[in-house]
């Protein structure tokens, strides 16, 4: 049986399992009736595990055009009596803000639950922000899991939390819990999900101030309730046998590197595992000051526990020695390792220095991120290159935006002067040439350009601007896993669905200057660049090609699998495709060109005289 079909179908035993399958594990367990996302590393998994099980469990899921859609979506659902999860990674909470607080007063009549995926070290993200922080802001409870048994367990209480007290709650995760392998333990898995009905309650779900009003003193007495359900839940816990003087209380992914650490080191010290980390358990954190005469706060990114700790201990008077981030100790920014946490104990426990945790051999060459083979944002941004040189503008802006197109900010390529998060890049670019004047070229990708690209250029449009935009069309959301956005055929199971014409929609808002090309075709792209270019106003080329992953996939399974390769004999050694397209599959062998047949995706843009004058590139037959 493969191990989607176990995930969806086993009811009893263990399965290996990725902290975000687990996820999705638990949410067949919990009895999810719908689910959405939109997608994001490091929450990815959950969505492409949902995407193939939700139908035989008889739950409804999509990705969603941006993430504060998902959560309106999930919020309709669990006010009509139907169980709800959405996810995104941290960044997204940002979009889905808005909506967070309304829905912290007005409540739910099913479970409902948020998770929020954190990236600490920034693996695939544009900053590390520490979304506790929203627990705090919107009054509502938040769990955090550290393992994939967790993240399934911890999950299905999530939904038992959210129900008890008609909360939506927020479950976060970090990268490493998202990513960490575990044997998980299944449970049952309920039969159907049971048809939800609204029914209407003008006191409860409008946000006017006059309910608002009430509705925030009831949310006050809530906090308190779910403050003791944080004392009594089995999702805080101590470890340890309690007589050590050192007491660590960790949360997250930050709990596993300490357990490993104080286990390396050979210390004795208690540990108060943090599982519900809004609202936390102030008297159990004040008892476990009271029995420990140091305790160290291990947690990754702000000082979020750390600084309730040190005020609990105030509040209590208890003369405790707290080690954390505040004190310098512990490390602000960046995830934890078992070296990280060793070396922020031994400073706390005043320990002899000893070894360090061997680390990667710093003589390791660098890996710098670069596009795929046969990627088509390549041939595109080769081509704008080629057309603003041709072109003999200066002080062109290059505004970017979040996704595969954001490495076009690396050589050769360098077209990217500004990226700030999805739909920005329109925006800001249109701030640049209000304040300067200066030509503005932006790129956005498809699925960037429905989740929150529409609204900015309706701006531009408005109000005047002269910028060229560059949509990226690689009909798919390809960095966080190839996942189907509105603007192709196809919903999260495969199913057909009406796609949504970008062209249609870019004309609908007032641009009269759209142009469609394929970036493989370089005279062409270049020409409607160099074109577009003298234009007043807004002008907006779509550029559209498959993902190189999607293309090779189709080619495969075609048998039309090509290879290109390097005729000696012609080549005048300009080394233009090195050094300007900078295809990772050519090189330079003992200074001669070549091209590894390994990498080669065949798309044969080299072999383009753009590319190779001395037409040395050529299909292999």
């Amino acid at each position: 049986m493969k191990k989607l079909e176990q995930i969806s179908h086993e009811t009893s035993g263990s399965l290996f399992l990725l902290g975000n399958e687990a996820i999705a594990r638990g949410a067949l367990e919990a009895g999810v009736g719908l689910a959405a996302t939109y997608p994001g590393t490091p929450s990815s998994e959950v969505g492409e595990t949902l995407a193939d099980i939700s139908p035989g469990a008889g739950m409804y899921f999509e990705y969603s055009i941006n993430e504060k859609v998902a959560v309106e979506l999930a919020y309709g659902a669990a006010i009509s009596g139907v169980r709800s999860l959405v996810f995104m990674k941290h960044v997204g909470l940002n979009v889905a803000s808005d909506v967070l607080n309304s829905i912290s007063y007005t409540g739910v009549n099913a479970g409902m639950v948020i998770m929020t995926a954190d990236d600490p070290s920034m693996y695939s993200s544009q900053n590390e922000q520490d979304n506790r922080r929203y627990a705090e802001l919107t009054h509502l409870p938040m769990i955090e899991p550290s393992s994939p048994q967790e993240a399934k367990d911890y999950l299905i209480e999530a939904f038992a939390i959210s129900e008890k007290y008609g909360v939506p709650v927020l479950f976060r995760t970090s990268t490493r819990v998202s990513h960490l392998r575990g044997v998980v333990n299944l449970g049952k898995i309920p039969a159907g999900v049971a048809k939800g009905k609204f029914t209407r309650d003008l006191s409860k779900f409008i946000a006017l101030p006059s309910n608002s009003y009430r509705l925030k003193v009831e949310l006050i007495e809530r906090d308190k309730k779910l403050e003791a359900e944080s004392e009594a839940t089995f999702l805080n816990r101590k470890e340890g046998n309690q007589t050590s003087k050192v007491g660590i209380i960790a949360s997250g992914a930050a709990y596993n590197v300490t357990a490993d650490a104080i286990s390396s080191m050979g210390i004795e010290a208690d540990i108060l595992k943090i599982g519900f980390t809004n609202p936390l358990p102030k008297k159990l954190i004040s008892d476990f000051l009271i029995s420990h005469s140091k305790v160290a706060v291990s947690e990754e990114l702000d000082p979020y526990m750390e600084m309730q700790v040190r005020a609990i201990a105030q509040m209590d008077q208890i003369n405790s020695r707290i080690y954390g981030k505040l004190d310098g100790i512990f490390p602000e920014s960046h995830e934890y390792t078992i070296d990280t946490v060793t070396r922020s104990l031994k400073k706390a426990l005043r320990l002899e220095d000893e070894a360090e945790f061997p680390g990667l051999d710093s003589s390791l060459p660098p890996r710098p991120p670069v596009l795929c083979p046969g990627c088509p944002h390549r041939a595109m941004y080769y081509a704008v290159k080629r057309a603003v040189k041709m072109s003999g503008k200066k002080d062109i802006v290059y505004s970017s935006d979040i996704g595969c197109y954001s490495l076009g900010f690396f050589e050769p390529f360098e077209e990217a002067d500004l990226m700030l998060e999805m739909g920005a890049s329109i925006g800001a670019g249109q701030g640049i040439f209000l304040a300067t004047g200066q030509p503005v070229i932006s790129f956005i990708g498809d699925s960037t350009f429905f989740h929150s690209g529409i609204t900015s250029l309706a701006n531009a449009v408005r109000n005047g601007t002269r910028m060229l935009l560059i949509v990226l069309d690689n009909r798919t959301t390809a960095m966080t896993g190839q996942e189907p956005n509105p603007g192709v055929p196809e919903n999260a199971q495969g199913e057909p669905v009406r796609e949504i014409s970008i062209e249609s929609v870019v004309k609908s808002l007032g641009v009269s200057k759209v142009g469609v090309v394929d970036p493989y075709d370089l005279q062409n792209s270049i020409r409607l660049v160099s074109e577009y270019l003298r234009e007043d106003g807004v002008s907006v080329i779509i550029a559209r090609r498959e993902c190189a992953i999607l293309r090779d996939r189709q080619m495969k399974k075609k048998g039309e699998v090509r290879v290109y390769t390097v005729d000696q004999e012609k080549c005048g050694l300009c080394y233009n495709c090195v050094e300007n397209f900078a295809c990772p599959a050519i090189s330079i062998e003992n200074g001669m060109i070549s091209i590894n047949p390994s990498l080669c995706d065949g798309c044969g843009v080299c072999a383009e005289p753009y590319v190779c004058p001395f037409k040395a590139i050529k299909e292999v037959d």
